[in-house]
């Protein structure tokens, strides 16, 4: 094996490892989005019935760790492949 066959696979093989950083960091964009839509659209509930403040916020916190799975699956998903 030469020289130069030896830095392009090691070329290559960094190559590599910086898709799966690019591929979590697109990964993690969707669970943001989510996330914030889960909070406004609660802020917005309980500004129009502020008696259901626990439920409405309860709702959001459980949405928000539904959302937040999806990021863990991404990171998890970076390492597998």
């Amino acid at each position: 094996m030469s020289l130069a066959y030896l830095a392009q696979e090691a070329a290559n093989e960094s190559t590599v490892k910086g898709l799966g950083a690019v591929g979590y960091g697109l990964a993690a964009i969707g669970p943001g989005i989510g996330v914030g839509i889960v909070v406004g659209k609660a802020i917005e509930g309980i500004a129009r019935q502020p008696e259901l403040q626990g439920t409405i916020r309860t709702n959001m916190f459980l949405g928000i760790a539904f959302t937040e799975a999806l990021a863990l699956i991404g990171l998890v998903a970076g390492f597998i492949f």
